[in-house]
């Protein structure tokens, strides 16, 4: 189709730019107008070769400026195409009324609107044949319209290729819908699988993390453990099912014995697979693996000084190779007979020592985190028990327990609640201290693993 000359009555300034773009590009002179009663001022500063209006415009509508220019003899023959959304039957008279020869749906395919433009400019438009009035009845309303055969016909194409049209795009969503389907019924079965297999693993999970408790719950000691010529308490609450605390005290041979707290940076499947590696060279048992002990070549035991296992542990763990944990430790020996005790801290809370006869005193020793420093030689510190004295060992999770406003429970407060507890049996000491913690961190009780290890020197 050669070019013509049209023009445009559309309201919005994207749309029209959109439409004046696709025409240019087909070759066509576009005039564009904001209304009809501007784009009926072109038609008659220059006739046209074919008009397309919106029907929804401010001053003057797509039905009213149709009518003018119907009624116009020397634009009569000036095929126009309504743009409509056809939602009403309605508006099919009202475009007959109105003199409209060709309906074009919105929204409308550019080269759909092409070939319309074409079929209605190789079928010229003669002047009225004078048939009458045509009489139409619908929706309860009748209408009386002139309209001659040829814009009835071209009128009733254009319905029919629309409804064709939308009916194939009907037919399309349907088939992209049924394909949807298809997809969400294989994208459901997709899922339930997957929740199947997640609930397996949940499940082999649980049970591993059980099976990983009851490994680390070997780290503490059995019911029946006891020091001779001593009394001992403890007390264990971790934070999470798996924690990184641990604690022990047992005989290292038949003068010594051995007790300490560790407690392994982080929490949950890491930290409690660290502990329980750290756990096992913690034992009192002669073995290649053990620190504590060491048999000798006549057959004796020798105990091994704390600030050696420390160092040993130190080259042991090294915190670039365990994914960055490291673990803090207070590892004593005491000498059964004498009460002597010599210790050594790998970064931990210092010993809180209470003698029978005065207030509690903190004992610290100096002494990176286990596995910060390579090859660092831990100092060992020694203090001596009287008769009577006690020794507390605990983790961080005690004096750093937060109440609701992000306080700390602190050294002062542990100090005087273990003071405050002296005169009664350690047992009852080491519960009321961890009664202490939990109120503290009411409502939410500890966020961190806690450890607390008691002893009364009873020679």
């Amino acid at each position: 189709m050669a070019g013509v000359d049209v023009i445009i009555a559309e309201d919005s300034r994207i749309q029209a730019k959109l439409l004046q773009k696709r025409l240019t590009d087909a070759g066509h002179a576009v005039r564009w107008a904001e209304n009809g009663a501007e784009a009926l001022k072109l038609a008659r500063e220059r006739r046209p070769d074919i008009i397309i209006s919106d029907i929804e415009m401010p001053v003057m509508t797509g039905y009213e400026f149709c009518k003018a220019l119907k009624s116009d003899p020397a634009l009569r023959t000036v095929p126009l195409i309504l743009l409509s959304t056809l939602s009403d039957p309605i508006d099919i008279i009202r475009g007959l009324d109105a003199g409209a020869d060709n309906y074009v749906t919105k929204p409308y395919d550019a080269d759909y609107l092409l070939g319309r433009m074409q079929a209605l400019l190789q079928t010229p438009l003669g002047e009225p044949s004078g048939d009458g009035t045509l009489e139409v009845g619908i929706a309860g309303q009748t209408f009386r319209v002139q309209a001659g055969r040829q814009q009835v016909l071209n009128l009733l194409v254009s319905i029919f290729e629309n409804a064709v049209a939308k009916n194939q795009e009907l037919i399309v969503a349907n088939q992209d819908l049924s394909i949807a389907r298809d997809k969400l019924q294989q994208t459901n079965s997709e899922l339930s699988d997957l929740n199947d297999r997640i609930s397996t693993i949940n499940a082999r999970m649980v049970r591993d993390l059980e099976a990983a408790a009851k490994v680390q719950r070997s780290l503490l000691p059995p019911e029946d453990a006891a020091l001779p010529g001593t009394a001992v308490a403890w007390r264990y609450v971790p934070c999470q099912d798996l924690a990184g605390d641990f604690l022990n005290f047992f005989p290292l041979d038949a003068e010594h014995a051995g007790l300490f707290v560790v407690d392994v940076s982080g929490h949950g499947v890491p930290s409690s697979l660290m502990a329980v590696t750290v756990g096992r060279f913690l034992s009192p048992k002669v073995s290649d693996q053990s620190l504590l002990v060491r048999q000798r070549a006549d057959g004796g035991i020798t105990v091994a000084a704390p600030a050696e296992v420390a160092s040993q542990l130190n080259r042991l763990f090294q915190a670039d190779e365990f994914s960055g944990l490291y673990f803090t430790i207070l590892y004593g020996v005491l000498h059964l007979p004498t009460g002597r005790l010599d210790y050594v801290s790998g970064g931990h809370p210092a010993l809180l020592h209470v003698p029978a006869n005065g207030p509690p005193a903190y004992h610290g020793a100096e002494g990176f985190p286990i596995g910060f420093v390579p090859e660092f030689d831990y100092p060992q510190a020694s203090l001596q028990l009287a008769p009577g004295d006690r020794i507390y060992l605990y983790s961080d999770g005690v004096t750093e327990a937060m109440d609701k406003d992000q306080n700390p429970l602190g050294d002062e407060a542990l100090a005087a609640c273990i003071a405050s507890t002296r005169t009664r049996p350690l047992e009852a000491s080491v519960a009321d201290l961890l009664e202490t913690v939990e109120q503290w961190c009411q409502p939410r009780g500890p966020l961190d693993d806690v450890s607390i290890l008691g002893l009364e020197w009873r020679p």
